[in-house]
């Protein structure tokens, strides 16, 4: 029998830290963490672990700046780094690219987390909900609510941002 009770699905997004461009024999997906990153992202993990924030599910870009933000934070929070689903149409997706991918998620998973790049998040920020965001920047966690028991409801529902940090808001 099923519940008329709405469930809440939360998606965090995450863009990946502040990545190098010092060695230009790299190509932009293998672009590593510069020094900034490096520091930015545990100290990020931190302030997540601190609020409790347990995704049951991550998502990441491949990318080695993206994924490499992903392990660092899941290791703060408690999540297993071998867990993490990495995600090659996350890298420099768009914001139906994203959607598709997040309305495949299996319904079991409350609380998910994705790693990825701008413009794709900034877009999706604002296109998911009614938080107006310029610019997500490097490191920065936007965390929105949705008011629906699948995450096929992503194309149709527009949620509400409770969460929103980012790596200079407390300097």
């Amino acid at each position: 029998m099923k519940s008329n009770k709405t469930s809440n699905k939360k998606l965090y997004i995450v863009r990946h830290a502040k990545s190098s461009w010092g060695n230009p024999h790299l190509s932009d997906f293998e672009r590593p963490l510069n020094h900034r990153g490096k520091n930015d992202a545990p100290d990020m993990g931190q302030r997540l672990a601190m609020k409790g924030i347990k995704p049951s599910l991550i998502i990441s870009s491949p990318a080695n700046r993206a994924l490499t933000t992903a392990k660092v934070i899941s290791a703060k929070i408690g999540y297993p780094v071998s867990y993490i689903m990495e995600e090659e149409r996350l890298y420099h997706a768009s914001t139906g690219t994203i959607k598709a991918l997040l309305s495949r998620v299996d319904d079991q998973h409350n609380t998910v987390m994705i790693f990825g790049h701008n413009p794709g998040l900034t877009y999706l920020i604002n296109e998911i909900s009614h938080f107006d965001l310029d610019n997500l920047p490097t490191c920065a966690v936007c965390g929105i609510e949705f008011e629906m028991e699948s995450w096929k409801d992503i194309h149709s529902t527009k949620g509400h941002q409770f969460y929103y940090d980012y790596p200079k808001s407390q300097q």
